[in-house]
């Protein structure tokens, strides 16, 4: 009895393999198959498996696996493809799934313009060395595409998919980018959490509770067919590893910055080392100042721990050594007595070592906050008794503050315009659905869609709008010299006064302790390392 097989029609296009637009289209491989079952009794199209834009040296391929799927459930029993390539171009996954997977199911390979049938007759022996050319082929063309792309890399233009959140890509050029005014103002506004003294954590927990979406989700909104690999599927916002890439990305002072991975044929693409990365410096619009750049890379090297998601401003976070075994002080929360009732919590300090360790390591150097505040406050007052020139001192200090290109009118135009288009089409989708273009399930779905794409553009719209002050006004606006000169003290320590005036305090036993400031250049000799017991 004549076996009748349901064939899978094979497809696959690979710009990176070198396949050749006319010759390889899906279309024409559609075609060539479709024509060659036409002229056989014997063969029925069951499915159709295409793969567009997939490198034929991996099988990892959603199509493909669908394809397997099928086979293991006994829907197909023949395979046929145009050409040999369009299968796979590795020559040992090819020669597995041809010589014995195949084979152990009978299932029937068919490449038609290569003349393999191997219902008709054994397996070329020269199959295995067309397998070796074409995984060759495939080798060559990938290292001319990786070398073009380095290229322009090194050329400082942008070679990627999707621009770091706070930017996008230039509409007038795909290498270059321009910064995405909403998305800018909550980069910056990171940042300035951070440097204030919230943890990571923190920050994500108060851009979730705003309903602020995150990086990925604002990707979708905006209609780019983003996914993140190392995203669960439930995760759509703030978190912690977010914020910390968001906090470590060089992109953000204006430096084009890739090749943070490699790859090679038949491997997983590897995180590169830093002196691998290529760094091109000046390319497009900072969206935050070198100097909180600097400062944010500084409070993370400190490796500041931050454990209480809703209180936690940590003041000293990073700052606090133990001035005998160097290690970081730990903080400990307790709630005093205040005239017979607990007031708020208090905090004390511990050496680390002391409080994992014990004391045969260290002693606990125990201070409290309270204590620790007072003697900073007191030196500060001291050093500001002695300075006259305040607002000299900060007009040279602060003379290099960057102010960022005005770019505000024509991101307006472009706001306005995907408003109106935005707000056009959901008045078209009623139509559609008024008319019964559409079903209900559709138009609720699009209402959907547009709406969120809506409020995001109003929220857009507006950051744009909202004046920003002058340069000048930016200089003195959180910095701890409008305190300096405005009130000629400092009345309690908040994180961006420590952030900007302290490197470091080494705490020794008995409240002795050590401020060494971050000063530099003139104002060293006026505000000198300072000790206290």
């Amino acid at each position: 009895m004549k076996t009748f097989f349901n064939a899978a029609a094979y497809i696959r296009l690979s710009r990176e393999d070198g396949d050749k637009a006319e010759s390889d289209s899906i279309s024409n491989q559609r075609r060539l198959i479709a024509d060659y079952v036409k002229e056989k009794e014997d063969l029925a199209i069951y499915d159709t498996y295409v793969d567009d834009g997939f490198t034929g040296i991996d099988f990892n391929r959603p199509s493909f696996r669908r394809m397997i799927d099928d086979i293991e459930a006994g829907k197909v029993n023949c395979v046929i493809v145009k050409d040999l390539s369009r299968f796979g171009r590795d020559y040992i996954d090819t020669g597995r799934y041809l010589e014995r997977y195949f084979p152990e199911r009978d299932v029937r390979f068919i490449s038609v313009t290569d003349s393999i049938d191997s219902a008709k007759q054994a397996y070329d022996m020269l199959l295995p060395i067309k397998n070796i050319f074409n995984e060759q082929y495939a080798r060559d063309i990938s290292q001319k595409i990786h070398a073009a792309v380095r290229t322009k890399q090194k050329a400082g233009e942008f070679i990627g998919a999707f621009a770091s959140y706070g930017y996008r890509k230039a509409s007038s050029d795909k290498n270059r980018l321009v910064v995405d005014a909403y998305a800018a103002e909550i980069v910056r506004r990171i940042f300035e959490l951070y440097i204030r003294g919230c943890g990571k954590l923190r920050i994500a927990a108060i851009l979730n509770e705003e309903g602020i979406v995150c990086p990925s989700e604002y990707k979708k909104i905006n209609g780019e067919n983003y996914r993140n690999a190392r995203r669960l599927n439930s995760t759509s916002y703030w978190t912690y590893s977010t914020i910390n890439r968001i906090l470590q990305n060089e992109m953000y002072i204006g430096n084009m910055v890739q090749g943070r991975k490699r790859q090679q044929m038949r491997s997983r693409a590897r995180a590169a080392e830093r002196s691998e990365w290529i760094v091109v410096e000046g390319t497009h619009e900072a969206i935050i100042d070198k100097d909180t750049w600097e400062k944010t890379q500084e409070l993370l090297k400190r490796r500041t721990r931050n454990m209480d998601l809703h209180r936690n401003t940590a003041v000293f976070a990073g700052f606090l050594k133990c001035g005998d075994c160097g290690r970081a002080l730990v903080k400990k929360a307790y709630a005093p007595e205040h005239n017979g009732k607990k007031s708020e919590s208090g905090v004390n300090y511990y050496c680390g070592t002391y409080v994992r360790s014990g004391r045969q390591y260290c002693t606990p150097h125990k201070i409290g906050y309270d204590v620790l505040e007072n003697i900073i406050l007191g030196d500060l007052k001291v050093m500001l008794q002695s300075t006259d020139n305040l607002k000299e001192l900060a007009a040279g200090g602060m003379a290099g503050s960057m102010a960022v290109p005005d770019s505000r009118e024509a991101a307006k135009i472009t706001t306005q315009a995907e408003l109106e288009k935005i707000r056009k089409l959901k008045k078209a989708v009623y139509e559609d659905y008024r008319e019964e273009l559409i079903s209900k399930e559709e138009f609720v779905s699009y209402r959907q869609d547009y709406a969120q794409k809506e409020e995001l553009l109003v929220k857009q719209l507006s950051c744009v709008e909202k004046k920003t002050g002058s340069a000048e006004e930016n200089v003195f606006d959180t910095a701890w010299f409008q305190r300096l000169l405005e009130y000629r003290e400092v009345e309690k320590l908040d994180r961006a006064v420590v952030v900007e005036m302290l490197h470091e305090i080494k705490v020794y036993e008995n409240h002795r302790v050590k401020i060494t400031y971050n000063f530099s250049g003139e104002l060293s000799p006026l505000f000198a390392d300072n000790a206290y017991g």
